[in-house]
């Protein structure tokens, strides 16, 4: 699992569970606050209401106190107490809540004097809060007695209504919480890819960097956190260069070396064939083919050091048809036909022409080596994808699919009964089209015949036209 993958994963499930926590938390606090509150509402209420009765006591007869009291309290006809349209009544008469609202008033003598709660429970006056059941509701209540007068006075509250207001409000307060997680989330998986944004970078660097161009990585961009990662990297990126540059050396030095005992020791075969060819015949191949050896890896060494390699404006199909002339000879031997089908006007790119050259007449001779004596080796040349194709189809045995992968390896011969050589001159060519920006392939032959098809592509020139 990738790192953004993984602090992604974890960093939103631990947001997700504190908001939800905090949202779970905020509901049932409020709740709880609500309901103390309209408690206190509650106790108020009944503290007006004691306002009252002990004021309409003192300047009042008994005899009209229920009436007075009725009026003043209780609603009246005012509106249906059920309908969900017109909370507020016509005429400014009040609210349809004042149903919900309920009085009880007793004389000191126990009568009642008002009572809009119409409870059929057994009358128990005991000051403080508590529950009730009337017209099908649970009502909340509050009692105290007027010390005064010796009234009893409750108010009641219906507790559908209590949880519906308590309710609404506590969504209100976590409906903000709920609404803001997705937000979050986006911006806690923008911030971890934000953050991430320099480990991709380092892994860009090493991601494209070339064997024969090692350097070390920039650190000073880079998270503090992977600072001694980056510098164990470029440690490694430093041994790992000295190794590259001394098999370099050791290749060049021992080709070098070897080409000057080789050419003796060839002359010398030279001279003693030309008493008793037969005698030496074998040891002269033997040494053409380590001759042929030195000159591959000579090549492959100058390739990989980067050395003998200035891009210049250079025509494809000419270097393709001097590549086939120098060939020719070869094919003739094995009375082998080359052939070419250019379809391009101009093949226009920047390259080193040796290199390409090489290349070419690597490919070429390689071709020719495994065709059967009167067959063809064709080569077409046109323009693809930016670029230019160049396709060369033989009719060898070819390679399997499995083995191609492995054919295009450095001293890979999956064959050791034909030809001479040593095994480099598919990995060469892979290696110069790779240090010319270009790509190659091996297919089967597309009209089925037996065979193998290597296909170059190399970008076309981009630069001033001279």
């Amino acid at each position: 699992m990738s790192l953004t993958r993984t602090l992604t994963l974890l960093v939103t499930t631990t947001v997700l569970l504190i908001v939800l926590m905090a949202a779970a938390w905020s509901y049932f606090e409020s709740n709880h606050e609500l309901e103390e509150l309209f408690d206190a509402e509650l106790a108020q209420h009944t503290r007006v209401v004691q306002g009252l009765v002990r004021y309409l006591v003192e300047t009042r007869s008994p005899e009209p106190l229920s009436h007075i009291l009725e009026e003043t309290l209780h609603a009246g006809a005012v509106g249906d107490a059920n309908s969900d349209f017109d909370e507020e009544l016509p005429g400014g008469q009040g609210h349809k809540y004042e149903k919900k609202i309920a009085f009880e008033i007793w004389s000191p003598q126990g009568e009642p004097l008002l009572d809009t709660l119409v409870t059929t429970e057994d009358l128990k006056l005991v000051p403080g809060y508590s529950w009730v059941e009337s017209t099908g509701y649970s009502w909340r209540t509050f009692t105290l007695r007027d010390a005064d007068t010796g009234y009893w006075i409750r108010t009641a509250q219906r507790e559908d209504i209590r949880s519906e207001l308590s309710e609404d409000l506590a969504i209100g307060n976590v409906l903000p919480l709920l609404l803001a997680l997705p937000l979050l989330t986006v911006a806690v998986v923008v911030t971890i890819r934000l953050s991430i944004r320099p480990l991709n970078r380092l892994e860009g660097l090493v991601r494209h960097m070339a064997p024969e161009a090692i350097h070390p990585l920039d650190d000073r961009h880079a998270p503090q956190e992977v600072t001694g990662l980056v510098g164990a990297i470029n440690g490694l990126l430093h041994r790992l260069d000295e190794a590259l540059e001394r098999e370099r050396r050791f290749s060049a030095d021992a080709a070098h070396e070897l080409r000057t005992p080789l050419a003796t020791l060839r002359l010398n075969l030279e001279q003693a064939c030309a008493r008793d060819p037969r005698q030496f015949e074998d040891l002269l191949q033997s040494v053409d083919r380590m001759v042929h050896l030195v000159e591959q890896m000579l090549l492959l060494s100058r390739v990989d050091a980067g050395v003998d390699f200035g891009p210049d404006r250079q025509d494809l199909a000419a270097i393709l048809e001097q590549s086939i002339a120098d060939v020719t000879p070869l094919a003739l031997q094995k009375d082998i036909e080359p052939s070419l089908d250019n379809s391009t006007r101009e093949a226009m790119i920047s390259c080193h022409s040796a290199l390409i050259s090489a290349l070419l007449r690597s490919l070429l001779a390689n071709a020719i080596q495994y065709c059967p004596p009167g067959s063809t080796v064709e080569t077409m040349l046109d323009a693809a994808e930016g670029g230019f194709r160049i396709r060369l189809c033989d009719h060898g045995p070819g390679i399997a699919s499995k083995d191609r992968a492995r054919a295009l390896d450095r001293f890979v011969r999956l064959d050791q009964r034909q030809g001479l050589g040593a095994g480099l001159g598919l990995a060469i060519a892979q290696r110069i089209c790779e240090v010319h920006g270009g790509t190659l392939s091996l297919h089967d032959r597309p009209d089925g015949q037996s065979g193998l098809c290597v296909e170059i592509w190399l970008p076309a020139y981009q630069g001033p036209v001279a």
